[in-house]
């Protein structure tokens, strides 16, 4: 394309978002957006400065457009080491896991290489199959399942990777696994325990009579927990599973009353797939009150401020004044409200 042609298309495009009368939420980001790109050209970057922002923003761009047309479908991104052997039992408790995700309904993220990756795109078949790959020196071509597949992405940089498998997933399942698996997992974590990802199930699978989570376990409690750099309730953030049939009940159970969250102003709504009846909600406020700033968890109806979520406007609601001090209590008042549904329903 000609620079002079180019140039009238971006000037179209311009002008065609700057002139518009929308006013919406979209319209305003993609002003910004242009606004910021324009900005970049009089703050004297260096050159690698302005790699890293074209790059980052092609990437996410890109892997957002890949991942859009399943938003609606739920998945779970799967951690583990890429020199798993196919031979391990690790290896096929992957493979298990994953095809029970699959036949569920679930897709699966994986890190598209060998070993874990494999398996568990292995296991959930390649329609069912989402590969977020790294450019490596080493270890980290695409394998078999996924490689020529329109779902399988490639990153150059492990932090827009990251983002993918944490925003586009609903669950997270942690295999044994070196260091990429450890910062995976803790960054998740980190996360969860800020609040800059929603309440999730997130699993550690560990075989029968292996103590690989264990000892990292022991390692939180003695040494984070007992040293007073996470409190008691962060806990409850994670699970030990040592079957793939009992990381799918996990992972269903967490999703069979609840929902979603929100937060809309001062609430934090929480959507549900049943109404949960008086005494319940009783329940919730006595355990919870702690983490309630002002008021009483009620029963409400979609907010004005949820109309761009209209698939769920139908689901049932309640909504409290949440005092933000602990995700692992607002996790555990998710699970009680799962056990509470789940009572209702016999």
């Amino acid at each position: 394309m000609k620079k002079q042609e180019q140039l009238e298309r971006v000037l179209e495009g311009v002008r065609e978002i700057f002139e518009s009368d929308d006013n919406s939420l979209q319209s305003i980001l993609l002003r910004e957006i242009l606004l910021n790109s324009l900005k970049v050209k009089n703050d004297d970057l260096d050159t690698l400065d302005l790699k890293i922002i074209n790059r980052a923003f092609r990437e996410l761009r890109y892997a957002f457009k890949v991942f859009k047309p399943y938003r609606h479908i739920r998945k779970c991104s799967i951690f583990g080491s890429a020199r798993t052997p196919e031979d391990d039992p690790y290896y096929k408790m992957a493979v298990d896991f994953a095809r029970l995700l699959a036949n569920a309904g679930w897709m699966v993220i994986t890190g598209a290489a060998e070993g874990i990756m494999k398996a568990g795109n292995e296991g959930a078949g390649t329609d069912k199959s989402f590969g977020v790959n790294i450019h490596l020196p080493f270890e980290q071509g695409a394998n078999e399942y996924i490689v020529d597949d329109p779902k399988l992405v490639t990153f150059k940089y492990f932090f827009t990777r990251k983002l993918l498998f944490v925003m586009e997933s609903q669950a997270i399942a942690l295999f044994p696994g070196g260091f990429g698996t450890h910062d995976e997992g803790f960054e998740t974590l980190t996360l969860l325990q800020t609040e800059k990802a929603p309440a999730r199930p997130f699993l550690l699978l560990e075989q029968p009579g292996d103590t690989y989570w264990e000892r990292w376990d022991q390692f939180v409690k003695s040494q984070l927990l007992g040293r007073g750099l996470i409190s008691e309730e962060d806990l409850s953030l994670y699970k030990i599973v040592h079957s793939p049939e009992k990381a799918l009940e996990e992972v269903q159970n967490f999703y069979s009353t609840y929902h979603s969250s929100r937060q809309v102003g001062d609430l934090r709504v929480l959507r549900l797939e049943k109404e949960l009846n008086d005494a319940a909600l009783d329940q919730l406020n006595d355990k919870f009150a702690d983490i309630i700033a002002s008021g009483k968890i009620k029963r409400t109806y979609a907010l004005p401020e949820e109309a761009n979520e209209p698939e769920l406007t139908d689901k049932p609601r309640i909504a409290f004044a949440y005092d933000h001090k602990s995700a692992g209590r607002l996790k555990q008042m998710i699970d009680l409200i799962n056990k509470l549904g789940k009572f209702e329903g016999k």
